[in-house]
């Protein structure tokens, strides 16, 4: 399934239908981040069911996947998504600031509407020949590697905020040893696809890189999948890395248009019962439900999980401090270049 899906990774976003929609059914729009598809692909036909059983109503579900910032700049370019399911805070505020979805959408659902999370990890080749652990590997002069652009992909993004905290603990908040580190891991960066499908593509395909950095999800199922099973590439989780929460929100404006918020509500509220929090956690997504938890703690080794908003400052703060035009990214790649 992987392979015919790596095919389709591009920088813009790609329509697909769940299996068992009906033509006369109502229609939901989700628009999510680049890595999803196969998660979502999973996640639909069981809401379907659930809808159907609960509501006795045929649904249709569409997916719109792409880096999650650019997914975003999509709908206010038109695209009729109902709900989003991004990576990435800052992509939702986005909306939000534009009235496409409410200014509290944090407060409309449980765990700050994120009914999942993860963190970043490695995904390094056979035997990890560069003998790969920690975030201090990554600066070695001998190791190369393959990340998303953080100007395009929330993925991306968590990346280099995981590096800064890391570095801001190690170095016990000395801000010109952080930029000297995080500096050097970006410059040893022989990669920056748009998005994290295109980042897993050049490393695990194009065999670009000696570390892929990504979502932990996105490590594990790699790891654990067929498609790549010759390779045997490992997972690597450093024992410190970032708290990556995954916000969901009903996009209002499109919602109402479509007379589908009951609809658009009851597919996010979904993502929280039980049953997709089982599914969630068989794809390495880390999540709330004790029960779920429990059963599923072999999968999900211990991280000390760092919050950007303790280590850095506020979302908004961070977005355009380290990511507006000029900011501090920009900073660190030209010197890198020079």
């Amino acid at each position: 399934m992987l392979k015919k899906l790596l095919v389709s990774a591009v920088a813009t976003a790609t329509l697909l239908t769940a299996p068992g929609a009906f033509a006369q059914s109502k229609e939901l729009l989700n628009s999510s981040y680049d890595i999803a598809r196969e998660l979502f692909g999973a996640v639909n036909p069981k809401f379907q069911e659930y809808w159907k059983k609960n509501h006795n109503e045929d649904v249709s579900v569409t997916q719109s996947h792409g880096g999650s910032s650019r997914q975003a700049q999509a709908i206010l370019q038109g695209l009729k998504a109902d709900v989003v399911t991004f990576n990435q805070v800052t992509d939702v505020d986005f909306l939000a600031q534009r009235n496409f979805v409410a200014k509290d959408w944090q407060q409309a659902f449980p765990n700050n509407a994120s009914p999942y999370y993860s963190t970043i990890g490695f995904l390094v080749r056979d035997g990890n020949p560069k003998n790969i652990k920690n975030w201090d590997d990554l600066v070695r002069d001998d190791v190369r590697l393959v990340f998303p652009n953080p100007k395009t992909s929330g993925n991306a993004r968590y990346t280099y905020l995981a590096a800064w905290l890391y570095a801001n603990q190690a170095f016990n908040g000395d801000e010109a040893k952080v930029k000297q580190f995080v500096g050097k891991l970006l410059s040893n960066v022989e990669n920056f696809p748009t998005g994290g499908r295109g980042a897993t593509v050049a490393f695990a395909q194009n065999n670009q890189g000696d570390v892929l950095l990504t979502f932990e999800s996105e490590v594990q199922n790699i790891a654990a999948g067929d498609e790549f099973k010759a390779l045997k590439l490992q997972p690597v989780i450093p024992p410190v890395s970032i708290l990556a929460e995954f916000p969901v929100a009903v996009v209002d404006r499109v919602a109402k248009e479509k007379g589908t918020e009951a609809l658009a509500k009851g597919y996010l509220d979904y993502l929280y019962t039980p049953e997709a929090q089982e599914l969630l956690a068989s794809f390495y997504y880390r999540v709330h439900d004790e029960a779920v938890i429990k059963a599923n703690a072999e999968r999900f080794p211990k991280v000390e999980l760092l919050k950007v908003e303790d280590g850095i400052g506020p979302w908004e703060k961070v977005q355009q401090a380290h990511f507006g035009s000029g900011g501090i990214l920009d900073e660190l790649l030209a010197a890198g270049r020079r």
